[in-house]
């Protein structure tokens, strides 16, 4: 079975959240390959909420992290967004995302970010998702 240090896929660690790229059995995140492709700019407004939910443990405007029900959240650097969700640990995982078009979530988003949580959890709970140290 395929698996990688969560390590490489930090994309923060505060002393409130763990902030980690989701990655399938491919090994392949497109979270990070989205994120990777965005300007130096749009990558620092990531890492900006990233930062600041890692650290103090909340965003409080709603513009910039939200609720998107079904226990999936959204960080949202206009104009993209990045949907994850809160694992134990301390652990939030960033699934997948997207340049937002609509006013509402796209319902295949949703589903994406609801399919990747429930492999992550099945994975994790198997001992396949992180190598053994």
């Amino acid at each position: 079975m395929l698996a990688r240090s969560a390590v490489e896929y930090i994309a923060y660690k505060g002393t409130a959240f763990t902030i980690e790229w989701y990655f399938d059995e491919g090994l392949e995140s497109q979270a990070l390959t989205y994120f990777e492709n965005l300007s130096p700019q749009q990558q620092d407004k990531l890492l900006y909420l990233f930062k600041r939910m890692g650290d103090f443990g909340k965003i409080s405007d709603i513009t910039k992290f939200r609720f998107e029900e079904d226990k999936i959240y959204a960080f949202k650097p206009q104009p993209d967004r990045f949907l994850c969700f809160f694992y134990a640990g301390k652990k939030i995982i960033v699934t997948n995302a997207f340049y937002k078009k609509t006013d509402k979530l796209p319902k295949s988003e949703k589903l994406a970010a609801l399919k990747h949580k429930d492999d992550y959890e099945l994975r994790v709970k198997k001992g396949e998702y992180y190598e053994e140290d």
